[in-house]
């Protein structure tokens, strides 16, 4: 088998498209299956130096590790591995490793979880794939589990790899897709339990994030750099989008978007019932590029239009 040649440098990624591609890279025997595939890290003798390259996958990836050495880059962030962890990693996202080559510690477990894309194009999980937004998630975001919630990912991990392992039949795909959702919804519970038991650390979250909205428009930003986007405003409090929203989302009951918008919404009422300014010149004021944009949302989160809400009616 030749070997695959490692890119140069961080800036020319190591781009791998099959779970083949990604068994040969890691010295693996060819897959049981080609679309799915369960490898522990005791396994793995890379074919490649991995150090300081960056990998750019086309797989769905749930990595594991549990009190072992060697980080992983991805994202913004590094994130050492101090106790049992599950990362989840989308298509096209690009990760790096510092010390792909450290083994399992005593006690500890390295496993990765990958499949791709085409094993769920269509089926259920296929369709619902997007509601799993912890895919997008930065690794500082990493799911944290308890033993019992160990117990019960393994458990359906085993079963995913018993399933792909024997011979092969009409129901095969339509089994180890259902076990790779009932494990994702597994984690969305697991998550919201994690989100639960991290609650005054999301109040300050969610008290920052109500600063940062304030002083955006107390310093006029919008009028030149626009409403302020969701990818802005977690940029700022250092998180992923999606997990802001799911944060706000899980305190307050509103996405970071609903924030937004009902932040708007209030500071054009105040705007229409206590100024001359134009509907157009509150419009932009706001951010909006456009006028009939802020009078579309303002009609759709009111019920009314911004002239006949500043009418009375």
């Amino acid at each position: 088998m030749a070997q695959l040649q490692p890119p140069v440098n961080m800036d020319n990624p190591l781009i791998i498209s099959s779970i083949a591609q990604g068994h040969q890279v890691l010295g693996l025997p060819k897959p049981k299956h080609p679309l799915v595939s369960v490898v522990k890290a005791s396994e793995v003798r890379p074919t490649v130096d991995l150090t300081g390259v960056k990998v750019v996958s086309e797989l769905y990836q749930i990595l594991y590790k549990q009190a072992g050495s060697g980080s992983l880059q991805y994202g913004r962030n590094s994130y050492d591995y101090a106790e049992g962890t599950l990362v989840f990693i989308a298509p096209g996202q690009a990760v790096g490793y510092d010390d792909p080559d450290s083994a399992e510690e005593e006690g500890g477990e390295v496993w990765t979880l990958a499949f791709h894309p085409d094993l769920i194009r269509k089926s259920d999980l296929g369709k619902q794939i997007s509601r799993y937004s912890f895919f997008d998630y930065e690794v500082n975001e990493a799911l944290h589990l308890s033993e019992e919630e160990k117990k019960t990912i393994l458990e359906i991990l085993g079963k995913i790899v018993k399933e792909y392992s024997q011979n092969l039949d009409r129901h095969s795909q339509h089994l180890i897709n259902a076990n790779i959702q009932l494990l994702l919804d597994y984690c969305l519970r697991f998550y919201d339990r994690q989100f639960y038991t991290r609650s005054n650390l999301n109040s300050d979250v969610v008290a920052k994030f109500e600063r940062l909205l304030r002083s955006y428009y107390q310093a006029d930003r919008p009028a030149e750099r626009g409403i302020p986007s969701v990818g802005y405003m977690a940029g700022e409090l250092n998180l992923s989008p999606n997990y802001l929203s799911d944060l706000l989302k899980k305190e307050t009951g509103k996405t970071t978007q609903e924030h937004i918008h009902l932040y708007l919404i209030e500071q054009a009422k105040s705007s229409l019932l206590n100024s001359s300014l134009s509907i157009s010149e509150i419009g932009y004021a706001l951010g909006f590029e456009y006028p009939q944009h802020f009078s579309n949302l303002f009609k759709a989160k009111t019920g009314m239009s911004p002239r006949a809400f500043r009418s009375g009616g």
